[in-house]
């Protein structure tokens, strides 16, 4: 079953990719890309901003030296954060 959370978390990247990121003070290796998907923010209209507002989902496997598990992080196109969405046990 799946938790969502909505935190907020520092992502590093490499080629838009995420690597690793950090939540609550621990830092989550990324060991594999499960899925990736994309969406258009609900709040856009042609007329608000000149280009399409993304929301990139990334469900990742990641872990630290004492745990692993999945993890689904997005980054939102506009605002550049990124969000812990859900962990799956």
């Amino acid at each position: 079953m799946g938790r969502h959370y909505g935190a907020r978390v520092t992502v590093v990247e490499d080629s838009g990719r995420p690597t690793r990121f950090t939540w609550n003070g621990r830092v989550f290796g990324v060991r594999r890309i499960l899925d990736h998907w994309v969406t258009v923010r609900m709040d856009w209209s042609p007329a608000s901003a000149p280009r399409v507002p993304e929301r990139r989902h990334w469900r990742v496997e990641a872990g630290t030296a004492q745990a692993q598990g999945v993890y689904e992080l997005r980054h939102d196109t506009v605002t550049d954060e990124w969000l812990l969405s859900r962990v799956w046990d």
